[in-house]
């Protein structure tokens, strides 16, 4: 199995909180889908002995595209890689993007799959952090996409300043009243060189709190949980058999191709990214030229991927694999700098699978980079 991902590195405006590659000028959108799709092209031979089970655009807003650009860019990956019959074809989409003639026709396409970033349903959220929708167009975009599409995700933000427990909890309640199968929840962070954080450094909107932001993760997961949905990554949320394939991929270790500006690839030995810059993305394009830096993984490397990784999913650490893949000396290591987690009850041990306990979940991040392995050499 691997997936294709499609960077479309354009948005109608600037989200306070991120620090994904976009631009707000439109000016090179059609020279832009032109060049990824030669792109899908010259990559071709990444994948020849590949079934493409996952296409997934991204960005940025893939929903500025119109159906037109986006089927045509679908049809050159058909047209130059194996993909599999049930492939999973994700677009993320903005509700202002979604109006109800856009969703029939989309349901009309390829795209068999929506993740749509409605973040609140409250009106002051979507203000603080500058974005493009509002609460309405929200709610009416989800009536509207639940009559034609299944298979449905909304991201969600929490740890938002201002944001009581119980405008969390009905946040959660009004995303489960339109009978989504998939939820995505992060918590807001403060990125360097944000609009979010230049608010907060100068005393115009209120730092997150680290109290609130645990609180609001309890909450989901306890309510979705109750709801019916399996956590089966720290940060995602779905009903059985919705769980996302082309996330679950990159968490498994699965190989995959990045098409656009900024765009990253792994074929399981090493990560490639593509310059993080229009212009200068278009120009080595339309010279022929992948403008893309790759490295190659160490061993350690590669161990403590699989680290973060499996401790953030339902699938958990395989001691069995580590110390097949790595070593006797990386599964003494591990057991070692476990221990005091295991001890805390931030971790538990069960049929040879490391994980973290429902306690651990929320600090995951912070366990697994005790447990990385940073002084061996490959």
């Amino acid at each position: 199995m691997s997936g294709i991902y499609i960077h479309i590195p354009f948005c109608k405006q600037a989200c306070h909180y991120c620090d994904f590659h976009f631009s707000t000028s439109m000016k090179k959108k059609d020279e832009m889908v032109l060049a990824l799709a030669k792109e899908i092209a010259m990559r071709k031979n990444e994948f020849t002995n590949e079934n493409v089970e996952t296409i997934y655009f991204g960005g940025g807003t893939p929903s500025v595209l119109t159906n037109e650009e986006i089927n045509f860019l679908i049809s050159e990956v058909y047209k130059n890689y194996t993909v599999s019959e049930n492939s999973e074809i994700t677009l993320e989409a903005n509700p202002d993007d979604l109006s109800a003639e856009r969703i029939l026709e989309l349901s009309k396409s390829p795209i068999n799959r929506l993740s749509i970033g409605i973040q609140s349903f409250y009106e002051e959220d979507l203000q603080l952090m500058n974005r493009a929708h509002n609460s309405a167009e929200a709610k009416k975009c989800l009536e509207e996409a639940t009559k034609y599409f299944d298979n449905i995700s909304l991201d969600l933000i929490y740890g938002i300043p201002g944001m009581s427990d119980e405008m969390w909890k009905q946040n959660i309640e009004t995303a489960l009243s339109f009978g989504i199968p998939h939820i995505s929840s992060y918590a807001l962070t403060v990125e360097p060189k944000t609009a979010l954080s230049k608010l907060i450094q100068t005393g115009k909107i209120a730092e997150p709190q680290d109290e609130a932001t645990s609180n609001h993760f309890m909450i989901l997961v306890e309510t979705l949980q109750k709801n019916g949905f399996i956590h089966y990554e720290l940060s995602n949320f779905g009903k059985e058999n919705y769980f996302s394939k082309n996330n679950s991929a990159y968490w498994l270790g699965k190989k995959y191709i990045g098409i656009g500006p900024s765009a990253h690839s792994y074929d399981g030995e090493k990560r490639g990214w593509n310059i993080a810059n229009n212009s200068l993305y278009l120009k080595a394009i339309q010279n022929n030229e992948l403008p893309i830096e790759t490295e190659v993984l160490t061993v350690s490397d590669r161990y403590n991927e699989y680290i973060m990784t499996g401790l953030r999913t339902i699938w958990g650490v395989s001691l069995e694999r580590i110390e097949k893949e790595f070593g006797l000396e990386y599964l003494n290591y591990l057991k070692k700098q476990a221990q005091k987690f295991l001890n805390d009850d931030l971790l538990s041990i069960e049929n040879n699978i490391l994980k973290p306990t429902p306690k651990g979940k929320f600090l995951t991040d912070g366990i697994a980079s005790d447990l990385f392995y940073l002084n061996l050499e490959d």
